[in-house]
């Protein structure tokens, strides 16, 4: 006699988790291999825009108390992100067939560690609207200065080629006829400023290939060199105080802002930092985070004190690090050291992008004037030079 199969009973958590399937493991794939692109691509993390969309929809129906798969779900059907939709719904289908939330995430590789570790986070702690919602704010916080730095650098980017191709054309094409015009095929010999434009344009018809060339060159160097780019933005802080300021603090209220949201979600601080540190990366704050998680976990030695001695935070920070250790209100001073650093970044921003925009704009001003006065004084000037020559 075959005895039956003998079942597991499911616990209410893992059923929250892990709820039944709707539907035949088949058509659950089918489901996904609708959404996916015909052509692999290399995994890469979403735009920050979906990921704030994503986030606000799911943490809005898990507030509804709508389980994690069937929100994904629904949340993927008619969105217009094929690629999206294709992983949340290959999420969903790993937590029905029983792995973990996080470990669903994880899987697709397209979240970044703060979003992994929150998404952990709130699994275990029961409050994962809460972790999305959080996850939500703080996007929208980075795009909003993200999108302030390209308004800053994105105008000077774009009319700065577009004047140097001008003045450039003027030189080449315009000046050497109003030349043949000025001295109407004789052998006038001009001085003073006319002689002046002239001689530009005929060092600008000269030059200007190799110009351009050496320019397009040293500008696609700097954009595909990580470690120029570094030594050159460090050179820059050093120089220019505004733009130290403004790097240090978005670089600091990154950090800060993963940091107090892992902590708040239950993350213990070492870790809260390692991940803290991926946001950084690139820059020197990573390793000097890495170290002071280290020093603060395995030697015992305080936050404030490893922050103090092995990074190069400001001091407000470590002040008020140790004011949060003293009174066991590191949260507290995580959320308010957040909050300041947002509002000086805000007004350094706006006094950065003033000042970039109005360096812009004295260049373009200057830029056209040269055009304008090497393309007509010769014109006006023509008539006292060819007086001078006659007497």
């Amino acid at each position: 006699m075959i005895e039956p199969p003998k079942t597991t009973p499911q616990s209410p958590a893992a059923a929250l988790i892990s709820p039944k399937k709707e539907k035949s493991t088949s058509h659950a794939n089918k489901e996904v291999q609708l959404f996916k692109s015909k052509k692999p691509n290399k995994a890469k993390l979403f735009p920050q825009k979906e990921l704030i969309k994503f986030y606000r929809g799911i943490a809005s129906m898990l507030r509804a108390q709508i389980n994690t798969a069937d929100a994904l779900k629904y949340y993927a059907e008619g969105l217009p992100n094929k690629q999206m939709a294709g992983a949340l719904l290959e999420i969903r289908t790993q937590i029905n067939g029983g792995i973990s939330i996080h470990q669903a995430f994880k899987s697709v590789k397209r979240f970044d560690e703060m979003t992994l570790g929150l998404v952990k986070a709130g699994v275990e702690s029961g409050k994962l609207y809460e972790a999305f919602g959080d996850l939500a704010d703080r996007a929208a916080t980075q795009l909003m200065f993200k999108k302030k730095i390209r308004k800053a650098t994105l105008i000077p980017a774009i009319v700065m080629p577009v004047l140097i191709g001008l003045f450039i054309y003027s030189q080449v094409k315009i000046i050497p006829q109003i030349k043949e015009m000025v001295r109407g095929g004789g052998d006038i010999e001009l001085g003073g400023l006319v002689k002046f434009f002239f001689d530009m344009s005929d060092a600008v018809i000269k030059y200007w290939p190799p110009f351009v060339v050496t320019l397009i060159i040293i500008v696609s160097i700097i954009a595909f060199s990580k470690k120029l780019k570094a030594a050159i933005t460090a050179i820059a802080m050093s120089r220019w105080t505004l733009l130290r300021k403004l790097i240090m603090g978005l670089r600091q209220m990154t950090f800060l802002g993963v940091i107090r949201l892992l902590n708040d979600n239950g993350i213990n601080l070492s870790k809260s930092i390692r991940t803290g540190a991926t946001s950084v990366n690139g820059t020197p704050f990573h390793d000097e985070l890495n170290e002071a998680a280290d020093k603060y976990e395995k030697s015992g030695v305080p936050l404030s004190t490893a922050f103090a001695k092995y990074t190069s935070v400001d001091d407000q920070v470590v002040h008020m690090f140790s004011i949060g250790e003293k009174s066991a209100s590191m949260g507290v001073q995580l959320k308010m050291l957040t909050r300041m650093y947002e509002e000086d970044c805000d007004q350094l921003m706006d006094d950065f992008t003033n000042l970039v925009s109005f360096a812009a704009l004295l260049i373009a001003v200057t830029l056209v004037a040269l055009v304008f006065i090497s393309t007509f004084m010769p014109v006006f000037l023509m008539g006292p030079e060819m007086m001078k020559q006659a007497l």
